[in-house]
């Protein structure tokens, strides 16, 4: 029993590695389908359907617009998720009272000295492999190597763990890239019926490779974005991560549920003109302790869980 454990042990620590080596390599493939389905709609379709005039001009001009706006919003959430870090603990940080489990108590200095030496104690959490204290709803991400602030997943597309200070630039990153997609496989659909018909497709074999190709990559993108979309708004509405979704799913109540508007406010703020770009404002970074990953409104009646 013991053998087999040190075995999965093992393995995981080499799966971990193995996704710390995707790196460079992820961020490329996903260039790599920007590339092509760049190539396919503009150079191969829409551009010469543009310049063609008439009224298919028209429709190819939307179609253009569209495209190039949502492709601008992906590209700005992708790389803004991939370049900002998730939420470190900062150094040195204590907490005042276990947040978690509704004390009202302060914590004391030798409460600490005693978690340190490697006795555990209810009301502090700490990570044995980071040596540190841990933040109400902050977990450790083994790829990583570190904690990180209110951790959902560590994301192999993004390159980065989507934690409390880049989790926003992640849905709308998942957002826009369902809309790209789905832009793009319907704008496509004309051109992929007609592979299957008699008439000639005008175009080289390499345009007509690429509209094929850009046609069932998107539509695969646009279905399984789809429901990671659906998942992760459920999870908003809720307030809780894909994480503490799994540690919770016997508890009935979740004390960071604040009700629907709340919950989607502390994750992209109460400035409605920030809601759909990846950034916040000033005064959203002031008013709302939850952006900075440490602090947490919740509802003192509910009773107390421990996670």
């Amino acid at each position: 029993m013991y053998r087999s454990g040190a075995v999965m042990a093992w393995n995981v620590f080499k799966f971990c590695t193995a996704l710390r080596g995707l790196g460079s390599i992820m961020i490329l493939l996903v260039l790599g389908v920007v590339g092509v389905t760049y190539y396919a709609v503009v150079i191969s379709n829409y551009g010469p359907a543009l310049i063609e005039g008439g009224l298919g001009s028209l429709a190819a001009l939307v179609i253009l617009v569209l495209f190039h706006v949502l492709l601008v919003m992906l590209l700005w959430s992708y790389f803004t998720v991939v370049f900002t870090d998730p939420g470190s603990v900062p150094p040195n940080w204590r907490p005042t009272v276990d947040e978690e489990r509704c004390d009202t108590d302060p914590l004391t200095g030798p409460e600490f000295s005693v978690v340190s030496v490697g006795t555990k104690n209810p009301r502090i959490r700490y990570c044995r492999k980071c040596n540190q204290l841990k933040p109400p709803r902050c977990h450790h991400c083994s790829v990583c190597g570190r904690c990180v602030l209110k951790m959902d997943h560590h994301c192999v597309w993004v390159v980065n763990c989507v934690g409390a200070l880049n989790y926003k630039y992640f849905l709308l990153f998942l957002v826009y890239t369902f809309l790209e997609t789905s832009l793009v496989t319907l704008s496509l659909v004309p051109q992929f019926i007609a592979f299957f018909s008699d008439e000639e497709i005008p175009g080289t074999p390499g345009m007509l490779a690429a509209t094929f190709l850009a046609f069932v990559l998107n539509l695969a993108f646009a279905l399984s974005v789809l429901g990671f979309l659906i998942m992760h708004m459920s999870l908003v509405a809720a307030n809780t991560t894909t994480i503490e979704a799994y540690e919770k799913k016997t508890s009935p109540k979740w004390r960071y549920d604040l009700g629907r508007k709340r919950n989607f406010e502390q994750v992209f703020g109460m400035d409605k003109w920030y809601w759909f770009i990846p950034t916040y404002s000033e005064e959203d970074l002031r008013r709302l302790p939850a952006l900075q990953g440490l602090e947490y409104p919740s509802k003192p009646d509910l009773d107390t869980q421990e996670f």
